[in-house]
């Protein structure tokens, strides 16, 4: 079907290029799978969830065959980062902890300052934090493995480290703030907020996972730069730590504001990340993530 293109010169092409023929391509594929539902269907609803399912795993399958065709990488997943393993579900879990504690500190803190009120949680609350935390993982594999795996690794065959980051975390925030020009200028904060997760989730993408008690023994290993071993599970895992605890936070109906300070403290239509508060603890998430960074060694042009 795809044997007209000339794929034994794509990975050649310049990275614009190959980002434009893998989205054309998907959409090609896409499109007449998902327009049935669109003439059939009155369930909007309903149309983006079976359209999306369509999409994403057409995306997964394009992948493969990107990785195989064009870079003649058979286990094109495992270079982005999804790897099925110990070190992997480890980074997972200290990512939920990251995001969960982070969100938990950021309300706690302006309930310490009386800027909120905590509220009683509603009988179905155990059913709300299973909801959350199936959402949280969900949006957080779809969307690192979209923007962390695929989308990083395309900018990181043409840009600097630094270029790669900035450029990723702008179509990142971009893409998810697409609306009309009156919402937009009403919820700027919630822009830069998602700039700042999106370098967080660089930073947390790029850090090498190290047994640092086995190389102190090690002169071998001392006397040499530590290898980057980028992988998606700590990124997976803070992104869908933050989405599950807002969930349980807004859906739940945890907090309410008393309105002492300005929602530009708090956070735009009460989105945490939408606010001073919460692009404070982006920050110091960024900062933690850097800090722990070990010899990625980057080459900046």
């Amino acid at each position: 079907m795809l044997n007209w293109l000339p794929t034994d010169k794509i990975a050649s092409y310049p990275v614009l290029a190959r980002l434009g023929i893998f989205i054309i391509i998907l959409l090609i594929i896409w499109l007449p799978i998902a327009l049935p539902f669109y003439l059939l269907l009155d369930d909007q609803n309903l149309i983006s969830i079976i359209t999306s399912i369509f999409l994403y795993t057409e995306f997964i399958i394009l992948l493969k065959w990107w990785g195989n065709t064009v870079y003649q990488q058979p286990k094109i997943l495992q270079q982005y980062g999804l790897v099925f393993s110990r070190r992997n579900g480890r980074g997972l879990l200290q990512g939920l902890a990251i995001g969960l504690i982070s969100l938990s500190s950021l309300f706690l803190i302006e309930g310490w300052l009386g800027w909120l009120n905590w509220q009683i949680p509603q009988p179905n609350f155990p059913w709300i934090i299973l909801e959350g935390g199936v959402l949280g993982l969900a949006v957080a594999f779809a969307e690192e493995l979209l923007f962390r795996g695929w989308l990083l690794s395309e900018l990181e065959r043409d840009l600097s480290y630094t270029s790669a980051l900035w450029v990723n975390s702008l179509i990142f925030a971009s893409l998810h703030f697409i609306k009309t020009l009156a919402d937009i200028i009403y919820t700027l904060p919630q822009f830069f907020g998602l700039l700042i997760l999106g370098i967080v989730l660089v930073l947390a993408k790029r850090i090498g996972y190290i047994n640092l008690a086995s190389m102190n023994h090690s002169p071998l290993v001392k006397n040499s730069p530590a290898q980057p071993s980028p992988l998606l599970g700590l990124p997976m895992g803070i992104h869908g730590g933050l989405v599950w605890g807002y969930y349980l936070i807004n859906v739940g109906n945890l907090v309410k504001y008393v309105g002492t300070v300005p929602t530009w403290v708090t956070g735009v239509h009460n989105n945490p990340l939408a606010g001073i508060m919460g692009l404070s603890i982006l920050g110091a998430i960024a900062l933690f993530l850097k800090s722990q960074q070990r010899s990625f060694s980057p080459t900046d042009s």
